[in-house]
């Protein structure tokens, strides 16, 4: 984008296009304008409000999603690929009746609510080594199950989400681990005062990034003791009470519906198989792709350089393809074969079409240079005990403005790391833990991150229901881990900051467990087969 940005220097007119869509957004629950209004806004502040120019500019921005510099877009393109493709996956699974085995063998094992909800948080936490790859393919696991224990689906969002970048954060061997780790790097080797690599800074923040540990632990509580609070109770008591359609986005997709295969055709394989495939081949081209463009071939440097999206796309490709011949061996109707694979492709447009325009406003919002701004908010006056909290607040500011952790990341981090070196080096590990951990949640609760997007994609769920639904946990987590972080600043105790925020947030818990009337109680609570 060549226009002329109107502002001399970062002011705070760079927070009207991110301010403007998520002021849509909460007031009309229409992702798809309220972005759109962003990005025209955002246009017409770099163009200096010139409509030919800045209607030049959105296209622009909407073409180099898909070619850039004259080749094909090797991320977002790939990703939008891997929707594709795990949408035709998933729709052939249903359609031979392997979602239906799948979820009638869970029910003799998984007998209730709560377990159905704790073994979707543990492969959660299995699948670590990418977001998006977790998000999507946890949320399509556990769909069968979580929908025969009357589970909504904005619950099954939350879970997917809160078990998706807060798990990847904390995995050294992921690739978010492997970025950060990349940036920790060139961030210690700047100052002599610090002897420690990337890799070891890492390792030392880990048990620093309270919001992260948060809201795992506050995933896990809200699991065991049913704590289904403010717009979740309405999901919860709606799926749970009053049966109502467990999936949104069918009904939300017009056209000719699919009768699927006679259900006793159906085997768990038809499921199982095709998802373990997906999963086996993607994590061995990740590995693949990593080691070959590694200089140094060591597990850091294979998650730091592995093509995520390309492996997504192998991966789907092949799970697609196992998930075909178990289809072709039950003889379907061609006609209704390609219907399903129609079906399954459609059914993710809506989640493309809200990617393709989150992708648009966050480089708007990057040449805006919003990020920046919102650092650069910090005084260097404020005292060093106060900036590891103020650090969380700003990272997570940023992060939610502009939809992106890793920008905040790299934006931020190495300004945490200056403002130590200027004011005290040691508190450079509580500072970059704050950054970080402030990035998860900025993450956690924006409609227009990545992550969020597609963890209510996995789940099925509507995109503002699960942004909705999730904010109150998300709250929590937050307010306990900034006052972990007030008492890291004035203790420089990690112990001390650990401890206060965990039992901060398990008397919350306990509070709520005690005062809000469950609706069930985690026992068999089972939809019968249609």
């Amino acid at each position: 984008m060549e226009g002329v940005n109107i502002m001399e220097g970062v002011t705070a007119l760079s927070l009207l296009p991110p301010a403007l869509a998520l002021a849509m957004i909460i007031a009309t629950r229409r992702v798809l304008p309220s972005l759109g209004a962003g990005i025209i806004i955002g246009a017409l502040l770099l163009n200096d409000w010139g409509i030919p120019a800045a209607l030049a500019d959105i296209w622009e921005s909407f073409a180099v999603i898909f070619v850039t510099d004259g080749a094909l877009n090797n991320w977002e393109l790939f990703i939008i690929l891997f929707l594709l493709l795990l949408g035709t996956t998933a729709s052939l699974i249903s359609f031979s009746g392997g979602s239906r085995a799948f979820g009638n063998w869970a029910l003799h094992r998984i007998k209730t609510r709560t377990g159905a909800q704790l073994a979707t948080f543990v492969f959660g936490i299995l699948i670590f080594i990418d977001d998006y790859f977790n998000s999507l393919t946890v949320g399509q696991v556990s769909r069968p199950v979580t929908d025969r224990h009357r589970i909504s689906r904005a619950k099954l969002a939350y879970i997917v989400d809160s078990a998706a970048a807060p798990i990847c954060v904390l995995a050294p061997l992921s690739s978010w681990g492997a970025y950060i780790i990349t940036l920790l790097d060139d961030i210690t080797e700047s100052y002599s005062e610090v002897s420690m690599s990337g890799f070891q800074t890492f390792l030392a923040v880990l048990p620093m990034n309270f919001y992260a540990l948060s809201a795992i632990t506050l995933l896990f509580l809200v699991i065991a003791w049913n704590i289904d609070i403010g717009p979740m109770r309405k999901h919860e008591e709606r799926a749970l009470l009053h049966h109502e359609l467990l999936d949104p986005s069918r009904a939300s997709i017009p056209g000719e519906q699919v009768s699927n295969l006679d259900e006793h055709q159906g085997r768990v394989r038809d499921l199982v198989l095709p998802i373990a495939s997906l999963i086996i081949s993607t994590v061995i081209f990740m590995v693949y792709t990593g080691a070959r463009a590694a200089e140094t071939v060591t597990p850091i440097t294979i998650f730091a350089e592995t093509d995520v999206a390309l492996s997504l796309v192998l991966g789907g490709c092949i799970g697609l393809i196992v998930s075909m011949l178990f289809t072709f061996g039950k003889r379907p109707a061609p006609r209704a074969f390609m219907l399903a694979v129609w079906n399954g492709a459609r059914s993710m447009m809506p989640a493309i079409y809200i990617l393709i325009l989150a992708w648009m406003i966050v480089s708007f919002i990057s040449e805006l240079k919003t990020g920046e701004y919102l650092a650069g908010l910090l005084d260097g006056s404020i005292p060093a005990s106060f900036l590891p909290a103020l650090l969380f607040l700003t990272a997570g500011l940023i992060a939610f403005s502009t939809g992106t952790s890793w920008g905040t990341f790299t934006i931020l981090l190495p300004i945490a790391a200056e403002t130590a070196s200027v004011i005290d080096i040691t508190m450079l590990l509580p500072f970059l833990a704050a950054v970080i951990a402030g990035a998860i949640l900025g993450d956690h609760i924006s409609p227009i991150s990545d992550t969020t997007i597609l963890s209510s994609t996995g789940a099925g769920s509507h995109h503002i229901d699960h942004v909705i639904t999730q904010l109150p946990y998300a709250m929590i987590a937050a307010v306990v881990s900034f006052i972990g972080f007030l008492v890291l600043g004035f203790t420089g105790s990690t112990t001390a900051g650990l401890a206060v925020s965990l039992v901060l947030l398990l008397l919350t818990a306990l509070y709520l467990k005690n005062t809000i009337e469950t609706l069930h109680d985690g026992k068999e609570v089972v939809s019968k087969p249609e």
